[in-house]
This record gives structure tokens, sequence and C-alpha cells, in this order.
């Protein structure tokens, strides 16, 4: 059993019988075969006391399994990677499909398996959200590794955050939110208060709903937290190409009224300064922010918030000696780097939302602080296409790869000016 390397393959099944509902990515779908031997493995492991929930094959590749509410087994099958990150990455990626699951369908739709037929030709309304989370196409939106909201900081937030507001109670509603790039760019104070993996998975589907193409839409959510049974009301409407507003809300308005009558009134006098958030892009933070030349990329997590802004930065001002990355290697860097720092040394906030009993299912994770007398603040890596620093306080966590050509000893430096020049131009 091999797949290319990188790519992963999910398989969804029933947890009691073990018919397989649906399977999602790599080009070349496993034989029925082996997946009736992966689920048999895990059946034979549960029937002797054993819970298995990773291995890895000869071929360098990885398995993982989890149930959810005994009622669904979700099974993740990756080509390659670093034995230790990628076990981490498949587990959040089991928990981000289950759960987007629940936000498009509902948790009862899932849990009572009636007629499993219906729930296949149901299952297919997740495909572009599953797809959106195994594919990883937006290389620069870490929010589902992280499970913090990518966020972008505008250059005018009080104009933007004033149109949210303003927007959603026109609207009936105390949840609206202004996307740029895929990123939140402005959310109303409610918004906010959602449970972390619920925005992100949120800003998913805002994500593929605006690459159909579409300029406006009506789309029923449930909150796999807050509502898993209840189902809201999605509004979205495209602004500029790249721009997009949504609440949730109830009943009213309807998706015409809101679309004719609000959006015009509320957005028409702002649309200069949606211009100029485009403008910014990948980088995610406004002009006024400097970044140092030997930066290469960074991903900056406010703890209290459970936002994040990410960027890479390509300079030209580097020493000859060093490597010439790409955009998405500084990125596939910064992803292991963040796992490395979390896996190992940095406090993770508990965000996974399921059952306690299906979190008992997680995976291990290296714990190298057994036999600290403090918890560690700062760490480094040194490696031969770059440099590494991260760095935690109460608030934020820092994670920063610079150029080889960086001396260690000035690594420290580089990430605190790095903290501080964000903080105090953008109050992050």
């Amino acid at each position: 059993m091999m797949l290319q390397d990188g790519s992963t393959q999910l398989l969804c099944l029933t947890a009691s019988s073990g018919v397989p509902l649906f399977t999602r990515g790599a080009s070349r779908q496993l034989p029925f075969s082996i997946i009736g031997s992966l689920n048999g493995v895990h059946m034979f492991g549960g029937g002797h006391g054993v819970l298995l929930s990773s291995c890895e094959t000869e071929g360098g590749g990885k398995v993982v399994w989890r149930v959810f509410h005994d009622s669904m087994m979700l099974i993740a099958v990756s080509g390659g990677g670093s034995s230790g990150e990628e076990e981490i990455r498949l587990q959040r990626l089991l928990e981000n499909v289950w759960n987007s699951m629940v936000l498009v369908l509902g948790q009862d739709e899932l849990l009572q398996l009636r007629n499993v037929e219906r729930l296949k030709r149901d299952l297919r309304s997740c495909f572009c959200l599953i797809d959106e989370l195994l594919e990883e196409k937006h290389q620069g939106l870490l929010g589902n590794l992280t499970h913090c909201a990518d966020s972008l900081l505008p250059p005018n937030p009080a104009v933007l955050q004033e149109a949210v507001d303003g927007f959603a109670q026109a609207a009936d509603s105390e949840f609206g939110c202004l996307f740029v790039h895929g990123r939140i760019a402005a959310a109303t104070e409610k918004w906010w208060r959602l449970a972390p993996q619920e925005v992100v998975l949120l800003s998913a589907l805002v994500r593929t709903l605006s690459a159909s193409g579409s300029a406006s839409c009506d789309h029923p959510v449930f909150l796999p937290l807050g509502s898993p049974t209840v189902a809201h009301r999605l509004l979205r409407f495209q602004l500029l190409p790249g721009a997009d507003v949504c609440v949730l809300c109830g009943p009213t308005p309807s998706l015409l009224r809101a679309e004719v009558q609000l959006v015009g009134q509320f957005w028409s006098p702002l649309v200069e300064t949606l211009r100029s958030c485009l403008l910014i892009g990948e980088r995610s933070l406004p002009g006024s922010v400097p970044l140092r030349p030997d930066v290469l990329a960074l991903l900056l997590i406010n703890r209290e918030t459970r936002r994040c802004v990410s960027c890479v930065q390509l300079s030209t001002h580097h020493a000859l000696t060093d490597p010439i990355l790409s955009t998405p290697r500084c990125w596939e860097l910064l992803k292991l780097f963040y796992i490395f720092c979390m896996s190992r040394y940095f406090t993770q906030e508990e965000t996974c939302w399921v059952a306690p009993e299906d979190r008992a299912q997680g995976g291990p994770t290296e714990e190298l602080q057994h036999g600290f007398s403090h918890q560690p603040q700062q760490c480094y890596l040194v490696a031969e296409e770059c440099k590494s620093y991260g760095l935690q306080t109460p608030q934020h966590q820092l994670f920063l790869l610079m150029f080889p050509s960086v001396p260690t000893f000035a690594l420290r430096k580089v990430a605190t000016q790095t903290l501080s020049d964000i903080i105090s131009a953008t109050g992050f």
C-alpha cells in the first residue's frame, strides 16, 4: 500500500459495520481490499481491548484511524513525511473533516444511520469543503493546522469594523464578518466568541462558496460546538473579487432584501478602502509594519483571541551562500516548524471540539517537557535551508524562518524585534 509522496487519501466508513461512505483525495483510489483490511485490523484490535490510532507502512507512509461518537470511522492514509509531524497533521485533518460534516449536515444526520444510501448522497454536499481541507490549495492559510482564524490586518480597521457592525445589525444578526483573500479583516464581537475551530471552518466554507463564482448565496450551517443540531443561515455576498462579507442569521432578512438594500448601503462608500485591503495580499500585514530583510516567513498567533497572521517574504537581500527557496517551500517549512514546536515545547490550547471519548483517541505527541523544571518559552532550529526561531509569551506565539546566513546568536533579537514591531504598529 503506497500513495505518492505528499498525497493524502481520506476514507469514511460506518463504525459498526465498516460500510464505505466515501473516499476523497489522491488521484489513485486505494483498492477495496485494502480499505477492508484497514477497517478490519482496527475492529480486530478493538475486539481485544486495543485502540489502534496510527501505524507506519513499509514504504514510509502513515495511517491514522479515528472513530467519532461510535458512529463513523475516518481513516487518513498519507504517502510520506516526517513520522511525528505527519501524524499530528493527519489527526488534525480528521478532526476538521468530522466537524466540517457536522457544519454542513448537522450532528443528528451523522449519528442516526437509518439509511446508508441516503447518507452517502447527503455527504456529497460536504465534498467541496473536505477537498479544501485535504488539498490545502491556499498555501498561506494555516488555520486548518493551528485552529486559529487566519486574519488580515487592514490599514483602516476602525472604518471596516464600523461597517461590519452596522451591516450585521441591519441584517438582524450579531454575527458578521468581512473576508479579504480568505482571511478575516474585520468581524463582530459575537463572531469572535464562536469556538475557534468553528471560525476556521466557516472561513473555509466561505472560501469554497466564493470559488463557486456566485455573487451571493444563502447556505444553512450547523455550529459543531454551539449548535450542532439546529441550523443557522449563512448569507454571503461578494463585494469585490477577493472580498466577501457574510452574516449568520435566522429567518430574516431574505437574501434578496439583504443584497438589494443592505450591501450597497454599507459597502458602496468603502470600495476604495476595500481595494487598499486587497493590495495587502498574502502579506497579511499593512505597509506600516516593517519586516527585516533577513526574515523569510512568519506565523504570529494571538493566544487570547485565537487569531493568526502569516506571510512569506522572498527578499533579494541575502548572502550568496543562502539557498533560494520557493514560496511553497517556505510555507511547508513554516508548517513543519510550527508542529515541531507545538509537539515538543510550547503550550497548545485545547481547541479540538469533539466528544471527550473521541478526543482520547488522538495520537500521542512527543512530550520532551517531562524532566523540565519550567515551561520552555523559546526554541530554535538550525538546518541547511533556513534557521527557525520560536517565541512564546502569555499572549503570543511567534514562529520565524530566517536565512541561514543570520548568525545563530542573533536569532532571538530578530524574533523579539519582529514581535515588537508588529504589536506596536497594529495592536494585534
